[in-house]
């Protein structure tokens, strides 16, 4: 077993190497976003070196400049914790070290000095022989934070975390980051740590803190924060005002003085101190929590959690605002969590991490949240799992490797996570739980609840579990139809291609292929009795957003004598072309490749006179729940199904339903072969009452409709009527019969 690392790449040949050599020489790469070459400088030294991508943002990172090695021997080469000098560690204020000789402050002025060059510029050295670079903020969480377990690991996970972060701090496009984590990542201490860091080197600013509660944000600001501030040394702690350990608000300024008649009499000298006048504070959960206020840095921890009334995306526009002034951004914000079921915030967390894609960029440069998003699978962050290096053990090792807390790892993470999941697959809430916890994709981080969902979910997941593990490329091929030598109204064949709009599982052999009959001039399927298309179309080309609903074509078998898998869907395709008429074309194309039937929804018509206009009315199905004569003028002239009518919304979520509990999950021994992902996810967040943003679920139950249009069939009444055969009925009752 091997993994494939997709985390982070290396890029190369973004500068000529020339120009990147003279501009290292003269210290010319300035900290921030380069707009020339389209990447976020983070070194502070006027040089770069490597340059990397992380979740689609490219970063340059400094220069390489004389790594601390440990050792000499390879093994022996890792993050090591320097010892605090036991003269300096005796010393708590800068008070204490202004009353020690100046020989004794000369000694260490060089110590000092050089570690505010490693806060400033960042810190690289030898970790199992590469030359490793971290950042400043990275490097006073590991060597100057106190955490809960003393001093925090060194991880790569981390390391990537940092720059990332500091990426986000570079760029004047940028407002901060939405960090979707796992658990026990270490993302409260790290962006603790972070506000004590740039708190104490900030004049007149603000920090803050939000968590998904009042109280979580004060247990973050009295657990985390103020133990880091306490015990950072004396030359990084400012003068500080208060009690040493507040509960509300640490305060790095001079301490008023009360200027006694004692002092004036004994003509006290009072020395003039110099304090940074800034804050960290918490506030209590609220969409308009520091409304009105300027921050320079906000700790958002839990984001995901924010459950009702609280809301992520009210609170978010709000907040944004603090991080400005004007068109400037003056602030950053620190965001991250785990993500809670989507009905308990984890609904608005993901609109906002989705939001903040770094491809995705308006006029301004900006993303739609202004955040940038990143996401760090579970395998590159997992306790327990980290060797000597602070790297991931993805896969089982040969020979057990030792981990960082100094204990033997004899499983790959991958392996440890794939045995969980597998001792949870009986009980579905709680591997969706594990998922959303530990997650290794972005769709396990948003993993919903089963009891939410109108169909049944467990066998929608375990249906997308399996696709996953079987590596779905190989079951669905991407392409696009086409008229054979652009004729149309001929043949049409299927070219793949990485970029089509199409998603094939099953391609019929050539002699079904193009199945077209001619009856009484007009054209219809001839493989109606293999399978049926559902679609969802739309009318409009564009829209004045530019969003609209997508157009959703689905393909499904039925059950027959051909060479076809039985109650297959064949075929998905959920997009939206430049043109309405485009998708008018690709939808013909497929019809015509499958020689299969239309159940199309009415409302939108442009599709099916576009049908009836190229002569194909025949391939477009009446709906099956009435008589024709019973039909209207316009459903006899071109077909379909209307949306509107309850009871056929009733009848195609029942389709759904029962097509799941039928074919999808694990069932008889054996998964279902339904393998396309974005139907999947789309069943499973199916709302029958905002039916408009589910376009895969409306085209997907169309088809499963069109395919058993038979237990639609209206049941004609009938009304018996009596026949007089001429037979009298007597009563015998008595001496005389009566006639009845």
């Amino acid at each position: 077993m091997s993994y494939s690392q997709t985390l982070w790449k290396e890029l190369n040949n973004i500068v000529n190497p020339k120009i990147l050599k003279k501009h290292n020489r003269y210290k010319k790469w300035e900290y921030g976003y380069n707009a020339d070459y389209d990447f976020v400088v983070i070194s502070k030294t006027g040089q770069i070196g490597q340059i990397i991508e992380i979740q689609n943002l490219r970063i340059a990172l400094p220069a390489e400049d004389q790594p601390f090695k440990r050792s000499e021997v390879k093994k022996e080469q890792y993050w090591e914790k320097q010892e605090y000098p036991k003269a300096l560690s005796r010393i708590k204020t800068r008070f204490d070290w202004e009353e020690h000789p100046t020989d004794f402050k000369e000694k260490w002025y060089d110590y000092i000095d050089n570690e505010f060059r490693k806060r400033e510029e960042g810190y690289w050295f030898y970790n199992n022989g590469n030359p490793t670079y971290i950042t400043g903020t990275h490097y006073m969480y590991l060597q100057w934070s106190k955490i809960d377990v003393g001093a925090a690991d060194y991880r790569e996970a981390n390391r990537l975390f940092f720059i990332f972060w500091e990426a986000c701090k570079a760029d004047n496009r940028c407002y901060g980051m939405c960090y979707l984590k796992n658990r026990r990542s270490g993302f409260s201490f790290m962006s603790s740590a972070e506000l004590v860091n740039q708190a104490t080197i900030s004049s007149d600013a603000r920090f803050g803190i939000l968590s998904k509660t009042g109280a979580d944000a004060k247990k973050m600001f009295t657990d985390k924060v103020v133990p880091i501030s306490v015990n950072y040394p004396f030359f990084f702690k400012p003068i500080q005002d208060g009690m040493d350990r507040p509960k509300t608000e640490l305060a790095y300024r001079v301490p008023a003085s009360k200027l006694t008649r004692r002092k004036l009499d004994d003509n006290v000298k009072l020395k003039e101190l110099q304090g940074l006048d800034t804050t960290i504070d918490w506030k209590n959960t609220g969409d308009n929590s520091y409304d009105g206020e300027k921050l320079k840095i906000l700790a958002h921890d839990e984001s995901g959690k924010w459950e009702r009334p609280d809301n992520i995306l009210n609170n978010w526009r709000v907040t944004k605002t603090t991080l400005r002034l004007g068109r400037r951004i003056v602030g950053k914000c620190m965001m991250g969590s785990t993500s809670n079921a989507l009905d308990k915030g984890g609904n608005n967390f993901k609109k906002l991490y989705y939001n903040s894609d770094v491809t995705k960029r308006n006029r301004n440069g900006q993303t739609s949240s202004g955040l940038y998003s990143l996401f760090i699978p579970m395998e590159w962050n997992y306790e327990g799992f980290m060797d000597t290096f602070g790297l991931p053990v993805f896969v089982t090792p040969k020979n057990p490797k030792i981990g960082i807390d100094g204990i033997q790892i004899t499983i790959g993470v991958i392996e440890h996570w794939e045995n969980e999941v597998d001792g949870l697959k009986s009980d579905q809430e709680s591997l969706n739980e594990y998922y959303r916890q530990f997650p290794r994709t972005e769709k396990h981080a948003f993993r919903d609840e089963t009891k939410a969902s109108l169909f049944n979910l467990t066998k929608i997941y375990e249906q997308i579990d399996y696709n996953e593990e079987l590596n779905n490329k190989a079951n669905v091929t991407k392409g696009n139809f086409q008229w054979v030598d652009g004729v149309p109204d001929t043949k049409v064949i299927f070219m793949p291609n990485n970029s089509g709009r199409f998603n094939i599982s099953w391609i019929p052999p050539k002699k079904l292929q193009n199945n077209v009959i001619i009856h009484n001039g007009v054209k219809k399927p001839g493989n109606e009795h293999i399978g049926a298309f559902g679609c969802d179309s739309y009318d409009i080309s564009g829209t004045v957003d530019g969003r609209g609903s997508k157009g959703s074509l689905h393909g499904l078998t039925k059950f027959s004598m051909e060479d076809a898998p039985p109650n297959h869907f064949f075929l998905e395709y959920i997009s939206r072309p430049q043109t309405a008429e485009i998708f008018f074309e690709d939808v013909l194309m497929a019809l015509i490749f499958y020689g299969m039937p239309l159940l199309a929804e009415n409302n939108k018509p442009r599709l099916l006179y576009y049908l009836k206009r190229r002569g194909y009315r025949g391939f477009s199905m009446t709906r099956p729940d009435k008589v024709w004569n019973k039909l209207s003028v316009t459903e006899k002239e071109i077909g379909g199904i209307p949306n509107s009518s309850e009871d056929i919304k009733q009848a195609h979520a029942a389709a759904i339903e029962a097509y799941i509990d039928n074919y999808v999950g694990f069932r008889n021994d054996k998964y279902g072969d339904m393998y396309h992902q974005d139907t999947l996810e789309d069943w499973a967040h199916f709302d029958i009452n905002n039916r408009t943003k589910h376009d895969a679920s409306i085209s997907s139950g169309l088809a499963i409709m069109a395919c058993n249009k038979n237990k639609y069939k209206p049941i004609a009444s009938r009304t018996v009527k009596k026949i007089d055969l001429g037979f009298k009925k007597y009563n015998n009752d008595g001496s005389l019969s009566k006639i009845l």
